[in-house]
């Protein structure tokens, strides 16, 4: 089987995957997007999003990093395509299932579920310009408004040549309401050829083993859970025992002083807000410091509360 991070806009970004690779046997990692309009992008905008870019391609760990480009125009998106592979990437991903309104708006992400030929023709446009050699991926939802055309989008995808198609068990009207309706994608992995990947609420070993069973995929892909429990990859994967709070409240001051030194530390109260947000779901302590947290918004009011509540744990630990 094989577990994959998945892209998450504003919240997986190297610094992230760096740190989740390094205490989860991930498979592949797949980048925030990059949004391709109407020209081919220079080095410098994939370097940015991807600086594993510069290490062949791979997180410090050694996993593997897949570029995700968002656009809807074939030939700017093949131009890029061939960018991110000549760069180091391993593979191409191309997206399907943003919700963003914005997003939406300019034509990209999830809006194209509505229409399966431009599926069809971008995703057919980076697969001729690719090398063979080369993954060319899609990732979508089951649908925009409604699920109808589900079946239509995935054949799409297969039909131009995409190497193998992740699947977010929700429309985008549906957002990230549960539940994920997993049984579609059975639909789809009966019907494709090529490898499907699950994705949609999965929290637990227990929910990606149910999500298996169903689909009859051996790939998933894990996204808000892989933030809710930071080692979640590892217990779905080798059966490891769930973080307990305190590997998790040093995971966040370790983050927190990479993050500091590096070149978002001006976003790190929320960037940290935002990742206390996603962990109220697997640790009730999480839920308690969050509620002190939000009421800070400076970076030095932040760390001496980690730093507290890190210490006050030792304290009872210890006694």
């Amino acid at each position: 089987m094989r577990v994959i991070l998945a892209p998450m806009e504003g919240v997986v970004d190297d610094l992230m995957r760096d740190i989740l690779s390094t205490i989860n046997p991930y498979d592949l990692l797949v980048t925030e997007f990059v949004r391709v309009v109407d020209q081919l992008l220079p080095e410098k905008v994939f370097l940015k999003l991807c600086p594993e870019l510069l290490n062949q391609g791979k997180t410090p760990a050694g996993t593997p990093v897949r570029v995700q480009l968002l656009g809807q125009e074939p030939q700017c998106m093949a131009e890029n395509a061939l960018r991110a592979i000549e760069l180091g990437s391993h593979g191409v991903d191309a997206n399907f299932g943003c919700p963003a309104k914005m997003v939406n708006r300019s034509n990209g992400g999830a809006v194209l579920l509505q229409y399966p030929d431009s599926i069809y023709a971008i995703v057919r446009a980076m697969r001729q310009a690719v090398p063979q050699s080369q993954p060319v991926t899609a990732k979508i939802r089951l649908g925009y408004e409604d699920k109808s055309l589900f079946m239509e989008n995935a054949l799409a995808v297969y039909e131009a040549g995409a190497t193998e198609l992740a699947i977010h068990a929700r429309s985008k009207v549906d957002g990230y309401k549960p539940p994920a309706y997993w049984e579609y994608i059975t639909e789809v992995r009966q019907r494709l050829p090529i490898p499907v990947i699950a994705n949609g609420e999965i929290w637990n070993r227990n929910d990606a083993e149910r999500c298996m069973a169903i689909t009859g995929c051996d790939s998933i892909m894990i996204g808000r859970g892989a933030i809710s429990l930071p080692n979640l990859a590892d217990t779905i994967k080798t059966g490891a025992a769930p973080y307990t709070w305190a590997q998790t409240l040093e995971l966040m001051l370790s983050y927190t002083q990479r993050e500091l030194t590096g070149r978002k530390s001006d976003y790190y109260p929320a960037r940290i807000k935002q990742w206390f947000s996603y962990l109220n779901r697997q640790y009730p302590e999480a839920d308690t410091l969050f509620r002190e947290l939000r009421i800070h918004k400076t970076t030095a009011e932040i760390v001496r509360v980690l730093a507290t509540a890190q210490q006050d744990l030792a304290s009872v630990s210890g006694q």
